[in-house]
């Protein structure tokens, strides 16, 4: 016993390493000076300490705490994506001047990021589902304390009180049909359940009650439609950066998680696909509800962003639209869509935050958020435009950026899968998403700024520097491709299956 716990520990450095970063952010709030820059650093170095960690862990497949969590190469991939998003979210963070306003909390602000990145850790490793749960809690509400971080805004308030109310509806969903699975199965592990419904069930109205509740429960985790209401207005009323954080980091682990539990525990023991059961269980077309989640969620937030004056609330509707396409590839219930949904998820993270990171810029030199003020913005700012021009193609899925890589796995796994009418959805999605995104690029170039906004825009060379590196892999990827397909295929490797 002794054995397992030291070598479970020292396999769960990265997570302790985290821990550690946390703890030092707040004793570098209390003594240092300059609190925003320096706290900053602190983090960034646990960060990066973090990140060496985990490609130490590279070609480990072992379960660590007896079975309750799992160190692969699919949690390693997805614990690396995590790490560049919480890189990236830092180093936006000493760009805001959001925070500006909110600099004696700065500390606090810094140890829930870090919180926020430990919990998402949890979630792509956990097997457990105990320990599942309290993952998707830390969390979540971490998360929501930070979004109304800038709690003298009203905005800013509203939003974390909404996502307060979401979550916590959307928490006892799973929760709920987590206590169904477990008492139905009688195990609190995946690998457990993955037994118990090979050997059958029978309670199978409780069963599927239960996978009912844990989707509705990792939707809302994802942004997919029915629990997606809340993401508009906590995007638009957080600050930026944290607005950023939600729509990439929080829908990566949301994902890795439910891919982790389903393929696990239902996909390889066949009752997704070839149900054994009577009634109702033995027709109920698991793969059929969740194509169709994916749709609804596809064709119905790019129609509700076609009608946003707001960058942030476009860029949210966006985000739920993008979520409907990652969905696709779970529906296929196959390796080579969950390959392609890992490689549409790193891709996503480059594009998403850039976009978001130029509406940082440009709100925090005009202080405006609406899409009618980027009217001229090309000749003010004519990088920034470009690079924010680049982004919105790639978002849109267009060659030869990224995004265009993404679509072409994830469509192309769809198709071998034979879901052509899934594919027609994605299509109709796209083209309804272009008009919106061409919408942004038309103010941006094709209108003449008014003479009272008619100045040129500069922006820092840190500024800049970032937003290279943002560009770098969404254009880099769009042309050769090859690394991060081979990881994320490499990748779909999970222990126990």
């Amino acid at each position: 016993m002794a054995e397992h716990i030291i070598e479970s520990i020292f396999r769960f450095l990265p997570e302790i390493a985290l821990t550690i970063t946390l703890i030092a952010a707040i004793v570098a709030d209390l003594i240092l000076k300059e609190r925003n820059r320096n706290v900053a650093w602190v983090v960034l170095a646990g960060l990066v300490v973090t990140g060496a960690l985990v490609l130490g862990q590279a070609g480990w497949n072992v379960s660590i705490f007896s079975d309750t969590v799992a160190v692969d190469p699919f949690a390693v991939f997805f614990k690396a994506v995590l790490l560049i998003a919480g890189l990236f979210i830092v180093l936006f963070s000493v760009k805001s001047r959001e925070l500006d306003h909110n600099s004696t909390r700065i500390g606090e602000y810094y140890m829930l990021i870090t919180g926020v990145i430990f919990g998402m850790f949890l979630m792509v490793g956990a097997t457990n589902l105990l320990l599942m749960y309290l993952a998707f809690e830390l969390t979540s509400i971490s998360s929501y304390v930070l979004a109304g971080f800038t709690k003298t805004l009203r905005k800013s308030a509203e939003a974390s009180m909404k996502y307060i109310i979401f979550g916590s509806v959307s928490s006892g969903f799973l929760i709920y049909g987590i206590s169904l699975l477990i008492g139905v199965t009688g195990a609190v592990d995946i690998y457990g359940i993955r037994e118990a419904l090979m050997d059958g069930v029978e309670q199978t109205a409780a069963l599927y009650l239960a996978v009912i509740m844990i989707i509705l429960g990792f939707s809302y985790k994802i942004t997919a439609v029915p629990f997606h209401f809340w993401a508009p207005d906590v995007y638009q009323g957080a600050p930026v950066t944290i607005t950023t954080f939600l729509a990439t980091a929080s829908k990566v682990a949301g994902f890795a998680m439910m891919i982790r539990f389903f393929r696990v525990a239902f996909v390889d023991s066949g009752t997704l696909t070839t149900p054994g059961f009577e009634g109702i269980a033995a027709v109920m077309p698991w793969n059929v509800v969740i194509a169709v989640m994916a749709a609804l969620t596809m064709l119905i937030a790019n129609l509700m962003a076609l009608w946003q004056e707001n960058i942030k609330r476009l860029l949210a509707y966006s985000s739920i639209g993008h979520a409907g396409f990652i969905l696709m590839g779970l529906a296929l219930l196959s390796d080579e869509g969950i390959s392609a949904m890992m490689i549409y998820l790193a891709i996503y993270l480059f594009m998403n935050m850039g976009a978001f990171f130029v509406v940082m810029l440009v709100a925090d030199k005009i202080d405006t958020e609406q899409i009618s003020d980027y009217e001229g913005l090309g000749q003010r700012a004519p990088f920034l435009s470009v690079a924010m021009t680049i982004f919105m193609v790639a978002l849109a899925g267009f060659p030869p950026t990224a995004g265009f890589i993404a679509k072409v796995y994830i469509f192309g796994a769809t198709i071998s899968a034979g879901w052509i009418w899934l594919v027609a959805v994605a299509g109709l999605a796209t083209i309804i998403s272009l008009f919106y995104y061409i919408r942004v690029v038309r103010n941006m170039f094709l209108v003449d700024p008014s003479d009272e906004t008619s100045g040129p825009l500069t922006f820092d060379r840190s500024s800049v520097a970032i937003l290279i590196l943002l560009l770098i892999p969404v254009l880099f990827l769009g042309v050769y491709f090859t690394p991060i397909v081979t990881w994320a295929k490499n990748a779909v490797t999970m222990f126990g299956v």
